[in-house]
């Protein structure tokens, strides 16, 4: 039974994630930025991150094989994220260099990443890349959900992940944790 392309999109969008713009340089050396929403951490050691760009995005182009960075937009970088989603304001945002990378100004964090590897993601290709640099703020992110921009609300009041074992705070796993391994799929 084949899905109908508008309801994978609605329901995709039940997902709230945060919004980033990758920014590399184009082929003429000058930058270049993509608002992408499809980010996410892939692994500690090594230090790997993950972006899923349209193959129709011109940053696809730019990205084989180049250095990029990984712009977590703050609360107040709305324009920012339609600036580079294809509606440009006029002033445009500002950008700096670090590490022959070129990056937005006043993000909530920014990844500076060399390439790592890129994957077949059906109409979309899987960009991952190894973090060499951080810039990291306390501004709240920009938030995307149900098609609209929102904001990080209030932090709520009651029972914090303490009272878990999964609290990240506590470490989640020591040196003295051991896995019963999982049963092998059969064949």
């Amino acid at each position: 039974m084949a899905l109908e392309p508008r309801d994978l999109r609605v329901a995709f969008g039940r997902f709230a994630t945060g919004v980033t713009v990758v920014t590399c340089t184009n082929h003429d050396g000058e930058p270049h930025g993509a608002t992408v929403n499809a980010f996410t951490a892939v692994s500690l050691d090594p230090a790997l991150c993950q972006v899923t760009l349209t193959r129709r995005s011109k940053a696809c182009s730019y990205l084989e094989g180049a250095s990029f960075a990984v712009n977590v937009l703050g609360a107040g970088q709305v324009d920012t994220a339609w600036h580079f989603a294809g509606r440009p304001a006029e002033s445009g945002p500002e950008w700096v260099e670090r590490h022959g990378t070129p990056h937005l100004v006043g993000c909530a964090a920014v990844y500076l990443c060399r390439p790592w590897r890129t994957y077949d993601g059906g109409d979309h290709l899987i960009v991952v890349g190894e973090v060499e640099h951080l810039v990291v703020t306390d501004d709240d992110p920009l938030l995307f959900y149900r098609g609209a921009f929102r904001e990080i609300g209030a932090v709520e009041a009651g029972v914090h992940w303490g009272g878990s074992i999964d609290c990240p705070d506590a470490g989640w796993f020591d040196a003295s944790s051991s896995f019963t391994p999982l049963r092998p799929h059969a064949a």
